[in-house]
């Protein structure tokens, strides 16, 4: 009768809500899909997220960042003939016309305009294909595992499939590190923009085209894709409380009811990672780590403590996991001074390996003086004679 008063009980406050319960992993239709922390970069949840995939107009992301940090706002790009025949979506830029750098790239971020992606491509590196190495080449500094970049707006009919590809995991790292820089969060964040070129002739109203901004709460946006090859895609970001998630789907369908999905397999996914991940410091710095022998000083044993801290985003589960060890020497030779690297600790959750601190003196350990040593022998020499008497 107790197991049983107490059974309906608990399913009372669970129905009341005052029993949490443990949130439910992501369905997604995404071939592939991934959800990092936005700002370790560490994978939280993914589905073939290193499975090399197309990714269609996401492909804009990386074209923004080299864009961002190669080029100035106010510089002027003439439109050539290329970049304006380039195929829907287009903003219809015609041979010879001069735009500032700042408004084809907003044009582009917010509505995915083909055309304004190649005028800036050329603006940077003087041709298509010099970009697309530069492009290729940035993601691999990033950290990208498997992204090849042979387009700076993500057509892809004309490509192999090894010519262009990402994975879900590298364009959510891609995107984390747009995040970071301030320009690309204030264009991205734009429900509307009014452009034109430099004679005021063409203009054009452009509206972002990012639902995700308007229908999550927290959303920061970032950017859609779709080819035939590709399906759709999209690159999303969101910040609650200090917790920022990126996420990548690629591949959530094709047609209306793909169009759809890629919504919302993205709130799902952040409805996951915000219910099961939060901040936990889990290296304090100036904490104490251990000691180490010291050799040849009145300081026998030194102190060591971590030199920073590292917080990230972690389950429950996972923080009982988290471990660090050391690689330290068994003994060091005075001198020894505050702050000087003595090694190094490794934080891990589980068998992965999340990052490096160093470890540091916490204080100084001076060698012996010529007075302490020589004391050092006579108090030996006494305590020989002591113990031969």
């Amino acid at each position: 009768m107790k197991r049983r008063a107490i059974l309906f009980f608990l399913l009372f406050l669970l129905q009341m809500g005052s029993v949490p319960t443990l949130a439910a992993e992501p369905t997604v239709a995404a071939q592939g899909a991934a959800l990092i922390d936005g700002k370790t970069g560490r994978l939280l949840w993914g589905k073939n997220a290193d499975v090399p995939l197309a990714m269609a107009s996401t492909t804009k992301i990386m074209t923004a960042i080299l864009v961002l940090e190669q080029a100035s706002l106010t510089e002027v790009v003439t439109v050539s003939k290329n970049a304006a025949q380039q195929p829907k979506v287009h903003m219809s830029l015609q041979e010879g016309e001069q735009w500032q750098v700042g408004d084809l790239l907003s044009a582009m971020l917010l509505r995915s305009y083909n055309d304004a992606a190649v005028a800036l491509a050329e603006q940077v590196s003087g041709n298509v294909a010099k970009f697309c190495a530069e492009m290729t080449k940035k993601a691999k500094e990033i950290g990208a595992r498997d992204t090849v970049f042979g387009s700076p707006n993500g057509l892809d009919s004309h490509l192999t499939a090894e010519q262009h590809h990402s994975t879900a995991y590298d364009m959510a790292l891609i995107g984390a590190y747009a995040l970071e820089n301030e320009t690309f969060r204030e264009i991205i964040a734009q429900r509307e923009i009014y452009v034109s070129d430099l004679t005021g002739k063409h203009s054009c109203s452009v509206t972002n085209a990012d639902r995700f901004l308007q229908e999550y709460s927290g959303a920061l946006g970032i950017k859609t894709g779709y080819t035939n090859r590709a399906g759709h895609c999209f690159v999303g970001a969101a910040e609650r409380d200090g917790v920022r998630l990126v996420s990548a789907v690629l591949g959530s369908g094709w047609g209306d009811a793909g169009k759809q999905k890629k919504w919302t397999d993205t709130k799902a996914l952040m409805d996951y990672g915000f219910a099961v991940f939060h901040p936990y410091e889990a290296v304090q710095a100036g904490e104490s780590f251990g000691e180490i022998r010291i050799t040849d000083s009145p300081t026998a044993q030194m102190e060591t403590i971590l030199a920073e801290g590292y917080t990230a985003l972690f389950s429950d589960a996972e923080i009982e996991k988290l471990h660090l060890t050391a690689d330290l020497p068994k003994e060091l030779a005075a001198p020894v001074h505050r702050g000087e690297r003595l090694g190094q600790a490794v934080l891990w959750l589980g068998e992965e390996r999340l990052a490096a601190v160093d470890l540091l003196a916490a204080e100084d350990a001076e060698p012996f003086t010529l007075a302490q040593r020589l004391l050092r022998l006579a108090e030996g020499w006494l305590s020989w004679r002591d113990w031969k008497d």
